[in-house]
C-alpha cells in the first residue's frame, strides 16, 4: 500500500504543476494580446502639456514600421490655428514599460514652412507601447507634446 500512496502523490504534484503552467500561459497570452488601456490616447494630434501648441505628426510609412528608420512631418500651430514658423524641436522617447529609450537619436532636419518640420531618424526596434516626446521652443514659449504609439 505505501507504493500506491507515493504514486498518487506524484500524480497530484505533476497535475498541479501542469495546471499552474497552463494558467501562466493563458495569463501571458492575455497580457500579450490585450489592446492598450482606453485612457491611452494614440491620436497623431495632441495639445502640448501647457496648452501653448497644437501638435500633430504625419508619416508616409503606414502602419508605422518596426526596425525601419523613417521620417515624420510635425505640424505645430497655436490653439487658434496660427502656424508656428520659428520653432526649434527636440525629440525623445522610449518604452515606459520596458524602461528604455529610442534606439536612434531623431533630429529636426528641416523647417518646411507653414508650421511644418521634418524630423528624421525615427526607428522603433520592437512592437509595443512607445511614448514620443517633442520639446518645442518658439516665441509663444517652451512646451512639450507627448504621443503614445502602439506598434
Amino acid at each position: 500500500m505505501p507504493f500506491q500512496d507515493k504514486t498518487g502523490s506524484r500524480r497530484f504534484v505533476l497535475a498541479s504543476v501542469g495546471l499552474f503552467m497552463a494558467v501562466a500561459a493563458i495569463y501571458a497570452a492575455y497580457r500579450l494580446f490585450t489592446p492598450p488601456a482606453p485612457e491611452i490616447d494614440v491620436a497623431y494630434n495632441t495639445v502640448s502639456r501647457d496648452g501653448i501648441y497644437q501638435v500633430m505628426f504625419e508619416t508616409e510609412a503606414q502602419p508605422i514600421p518596426v526596425n525601419e528608420t523613417h521620417d515624420w512631418v510635425v505640424t505645430i500651430t497655436t490653439p487658434d490655428g496660427t502656424p508656428v514658423t520659428d520653432a526649434s524641436l527636440s525629440i525623445d522617447g522610449g518604452m515606459p514599460a520596458h524602461g528604455h529609450g529610442l534606439p536612434t537619436e531623431p533630429q529636426m532636419a528641416e523647417n518646411l514652412g507653414d508650421g511644418q518640420y521634418r524630423v528624421e531618424g525615427l526607428r522603433f526596434n520592437m512592437g509595443g507601447h512607445w511614448e514620443i516626446r517633442i520639446g518645442i521652443s518658439a516665441d509663444p514659449g517652451l512646451d512639450e507634446a507627448v504621443f503614445n504609439l502602439e506598434l
